[in-house]
């Protein structure tokens, strides 16, 4: 990855920008934004909106961090794979009870960090005091498996998420636009009057700009490699791509990679376009931001929204986002085409 921060956008990618104002006004978000990578360089970048709707809000723009609700998984993704890769959990088929000093045995026999990974654990979405199905079983969008992993980040590196992404990504990188933020500052697209408590990465305050999130995403197409340099082994970014889910799983769930969600096979509840060939993987947050990332086609594409209510009528976030890696991969695909 040798990016280059020179965007010249070609008319091909203005289908992209239409995309999203519609589904700005769609979702009733104040703000979007988008960035394109392909081939180590910045092809286009778009901003629209406020960061609220109150008067004299600030334009969005490149320097304006958005919350990125769940796709703050991906960077302890990160971490677990990086941890394997460092011999400090030895598999993903290790038990996640051994990894906990004071764990239920009990409620999580059975259970692995695959199964943390993958939502494919069992327990129930508030707390872990019961099991909702077997592990391994079937799929089951919640945050219990994760706040499992985050403590056994915590226990295996002996410091906060946080810090261990600020150290091995955040600072090598030179990254100053994303974080996990307890202050509300003037560049901080900040989502209903939130409080926080800390910024130590298990809180659900994670912010980034545009540009940066698509600089991870790419950061993983390119298995780590900056400016010609590894920063981070090969397989760390491999690991996380691949499909972790177990194999019992049944075919119509969805399948992860380190939380990602991973295109094994088009399938109808699947947050990737039909169009996206295997290996495509993406992560999607509340609010509408998401990072898709293209290995077919050396690209990543990142969008930003600030989605603060409930779907509204008309608006299908299902259909949004499938539709979204749509248009991205045929923007792509034509414009190569042109050239």
């Amino acid at each position: 990855m040798q990016l280059s921060n020179e965007t010249a956008s070609s008319p091909v990618f203005l289908r992209l920008n239409d995309y999203m104002s519609r589904q700005k006004e769609l979702s009733l978000s104040s703000g979007a934004s988008l960035c394109l990578i392909h081939r180590d360089a910045i092809v286009h970048e778009w901003y629209e909106g406020q960061h609220d709707r109150a008067p004299g809000s600030r334009r969005i723009d490149a320097d304006s961090q958005f919350h990125l609700a769940s796709v703050r998984k991906t960077y302890l993704g990160f971490a677990v794979s990086l941890a394997i890769e460092e011999g400090r959990i030895a598999s993903v088929d290790d038990l996640a009870a051994d990894y906990l000093a004071d764990a239920d045995r009990s409620l999580l026999a059975g259970t692995t960090i695959r199964h943390l990974l993958t939502h494919t654990h069992g327990l129930q979405a508030r707390g872990i005091q019961a099991r909702v199905f077997p592990p391994g079983t079937d799929w089951s969008y919640n945050n219990t498996g994760l706040h499992l992993l985050f403590r056994i980040v915590g226990n295996v590196f002996g410091k906060p998420l946080a810090d261990v992404l600020r150290e091995r990504v955040f600072e090598p990188l030179g990254f100053s636009q994303t974080g996990w933020r307890k202050e509300r500052t003037e560049r901080l697209v900040w989502m209903n009057d939130d409080r926080y408590d800390d910024d130590h990465g298990a809180d659900n305050n994670m912010f980034a700009s545009t540009r940066e999130l698509a600089y991870w995403g790419y950061l993983h197409a390119a298995k780590g490699v900056v400016g010609g340099k590894q920063i981070v082994p090969s397989g760390v970014f491999e690991r996380a791509a691949a499909v972790t889910s177990p194999e019992e799983l049944p075919a119509d769930r969805p399948r992860n990679g380190f939380i990602w969600r991973v295109q094994e096979r088009p399938s109808d509840i699947s947050e990737l376009g039909p169009s996206l060939p295997a290996g495509s993987y993406q992560s999607l947050g509340a609010y509408g931001c998401a990072v898709l990332v293209l290995p077919s086609h050396d690209a990543v594409a990142v969008r930003m929204l600030n989605q603060c209510e409930k779907d509204p009528p008309g608006y299908d976030y299902l259909a949004d986002i499938r539709g979204f890696g749509d248009v991205v991969k045929a923007a792509l695909e034509y414009a190569s085409i042109i050239k």
